[in-house]
């Protein structure tokens, strides 16, 4: 089977062993990069692509007509029309929950980053106020500790739920929204651990901490927007390793600036890479902590994925595909 994977590089450096799909497809094509001008021209004759990023738009997919199986290296199916990959009998396969502990590290990273002031210090540190000081330490910015703080998770999936319990490993209680709409309260989702489901109203509201977990779509696009900026405590931290386009970041930038909230943790943005003008890697806050979209990026979490793939494509060739999506 011809088959071609049109972006290996978002699966980071030659750290990555690759072997468990070149025994699957031993003619496997490699493209570190496809740019959209090359698509069509590269998946022409293939039976199988494996992709991340790369967009395939249903004109795109029409014209594939040896196109069997589109083997994700990502969760999200954003880049794909479904629909199109359906009529023509193509199947969709993505790979889950293979990141839930990076990402929950990265989210701790972050709310501890804000939380110690670790920007702050650091400024200060290289400023030469410590040097300057007559203490032992400089106490400039004030600490704040997790132990009995709430942390309200939007999203309680698999990630959700990985942060959850990290969260209560820090003693802290947990209100959690399983879709960022409803309006149920008090319901335990996890009566073992205590998680408590919470409306989003109220896990706003109440929150110290605000991680963002839920997909985006068109419910859920400038869900965090000046309204619920507004709603969140002015000591409140929001953190966000979903998706950008879940956050107005107008909003957010003015938030941050007028302290309407304290901080915010920020992996993804709506357009990657950026492009001018972005508030959020364009405007310099002490209080903003922005990173690559590199939450999911443990190596161990992109082996993973590559093991996943392998499982797809291997389900695929004996008749019998799994975790399809199309």
């Amino acid at each position: 089977m011809r088959s071609v994977f049109l972006d290996t590089d978002t699966l980071g450096p030659d750290d990555i062993d690759l072997v468990p799909l070149t025994d699957l497809l031993p003619a496997l094509e490699f493209f570190p990069a496809t740019p959209a001008n090359l698509v069509t021209e590269r998946i022409a004759a293939a039976d199988i692509v494996l992709a991340n990023k790369v967009r395939m738009s249903g004109d795109i997919i029409k014209s594939a007509t040896n196109l069997k199986l589109i083997c994700l290296a990502a969760t999200g199916t954003d880049n794909i029309d479904l629909n199109m990959a359906a009529e023509s009998g193509i199947v969709v396969s993505n790979i889950r929950n293979y990141c839930a502990p990076s990402v929950a590290q990265h989210v701790f990273t972050l709310i501890l980053a804000l939380t110690r002031r670790l920007n702050d210090y650091q400024k200060a540190i290289r400023g030469g106020s410590w040097k300057a000081g007559q203490q032992f330490c400089l106490l400039d910015y004030p600490i704040r500790e997790l132990d009995g703080k709430t942390i309200g998770i939007i999203g309680f999936g698999s990630l959700g739920a990985e942060v959850g319990r990290i969260a209560e490993t820090f003693g802290m209680h947990v209100l959690a929204a399983r879709q960022p709409y409803e309006a149920t309260d008090n319901e335990l989702l996890d009566p073992a651990e205590g998680v408590q489901r919470a409306g989003l109203g109220r896990l706003l509201a109440q929150a110290d901490i605000i991680s963002l977990h839920c997909p985006l779509n068109p419910e859920t696009e400038n869900l965090i927007d000046t309204n619920a900026l507004t709603v969140m405590r002015n000591d409140a931290i929001l953190i966000n390793t979903a998706r950008g386009g879940l956050i107005d970041s107008e909003a957010l930038i003015t938030a941050l600036q007028t302290g309407q909230i304290a901080g915010a943790g920020i992996d993804v943005l709506r357009q990657e890479p950026p492009v001018d003008p972005e508030p959020l890697v364009d405007t310099p806050l002490p209080n903003l902590i922005v990173t690559p979209h590199i939450a999911w990026a443990g190596r161990e979490s992109r082996q993973r994925a590559v093991a996943q793939m392998a499982e797809n494509i291997a389900c695929f060739l004996q008749g019998n595909p799994r975790n399809n999506v199309a």
